[in-house]
């Protein structure tokens, strides 16, 4: 998107304010909290799920774009980056996994970062922010390092800490892949193996959606050049581009590798599937020619071989070892041939 000349943000006092709310006299649309730090000079806000009121106090006392907080109350939103000459709007997504749900999810985070001052906006609760953010207030000295290096260094600190949250998930999903391998060649889950082999897969392809169109932000923030932005900043964000690409091989070799133990899952069903059916044929052409003499000698005619009296007790026993022997003659010609 290219620049479009704005007037600079005007900066209110400098007052240390945590989880205030806006004045009564605003509209009375549901404000979402509202926190923030302050020191050395610099001004991290942080607004979890905001709502309108909240882009309307941002407008009056930063100045941003209406486009931007139009895009910050629109979701699915695609990761960007638009530069200004007051400030950067970042736009990204984050891979979640909700445990009530089971599945990944998609967290949006939406950043404004200008001369002294930091806002972040997440549309959902995401857990390597909150605890980042949490660290700073707790922590002075902490605050005091991270501040002292501007805001620049800061949205180094909070891109860098969500990007790296998604490293464990991605070990996770290596476990239950070698765990699946394992249990492929196992018959007591043949039918949880399907299940478990869709929900990764599916897992798979989120992280893949999310992460995909955000490597291409990254690297636009690497080469961003403004004057709120250290000088040596981009050997920073480089570091974030290059754990990026490094997730983005561990997920295609993931898919590799769910591709894999899917085709050979099926391999495994249709091989355990002609075993079963080899059986059951091999018991149907062992039996058949027992059936075809018990049909023939069944009828009531005279009888062949076993003599002409039908009520002769022998007759079953003749008849039964005549049965026995074919059946092992035919298997007999079955294992010969290789076909049992």
């Amino acid at each position: 998107m290219p620049e479009l000349p704005l007037s600079r943000p005007r900066l209110p006092r400098p007052v240390r304010l945590r989880s205030t709310r806006a004045p009564a006299q605003q509209p009375v649309s549901p404000v979402a909290r509202r926190d923030e730090i302050e020191g050395e000079g610099l001004r991290w806000i942080h607004i979890p799920r905001p709502a309108s009121a909240d882009g309307e106090w941002l407008q009056a006392t930063f100045g941003f774009h209406a486009l931007d907080l139009e895009d910050v109350f629109s979701r699915n939103q695609r990761p960007k980056l638009d530069r200004y000459d007051d400030y950067l709007f970042l736009v990204m997504q984050f891979p979640v996994y909700e445990k009530t749900r089971q599945r990944m999810v998609s967290v949006e985070l939406d950043l404004f970062v200008g001369q002294g001052y930091l806002v972040t906006l997440p549309s959902a609760e995401l857990p390597p922010l909150e605890a980042l953010f949490e660290r700073v207030t707790d922590r002075e000295e902490l605050r005091t390092q991270l501040f002292s290096k501007g805001a620049g260094y800061v949205l180094y600190r909070v891109v860098d800490a969500c990007v790296d949250a998604s490293f464990p998930m991605l070990r996770k999903m290596g476990l239950k892949l070698d765990q699946l391998e394992d249990d492929i060649l196992e018959e007591q889950r043949t039918a949880e193996i399907v299940r478990d082999i869709n929900d990764l897969k599916q897992e798979i392809i989120t992280f893949r959606r999310i992460v995909r169109p955000q490597r291409a932000v990254l690297g636009d923030l690497e080469k961003t050049k403004q004057r709120y932005l250290a000088e040596d900043m981009e050997i920073y964000f480089d570091d974030i581009s290059d754990a990026a690409e490094r997730i983005w091989d561990i997920l295609e070799n993931h898919k590799e590798v769910i591709e894999s133990l899917e085709a050979t899952n099926e391999s495994v069903l249709s091989h355990r599937l002609n075993d079963a059916i080899k059986v059951l044929n091999a018991v149907t052409v062992l039996m058949l020619p027992a059936t075809l003499i018990a049909s023939i000698y069944g009828m009531n005619v005279l009888l062949p071989v076993v003599g002409g009296d039908p009520d002769d007790p022998a007759n079953f026993w003749i008849l039964s070892l005549i049965m026995l022997a074919t059946i092992v003659g035919t298997l007999g010609f079955l294992r010969r041939r290789g076909w049992l």
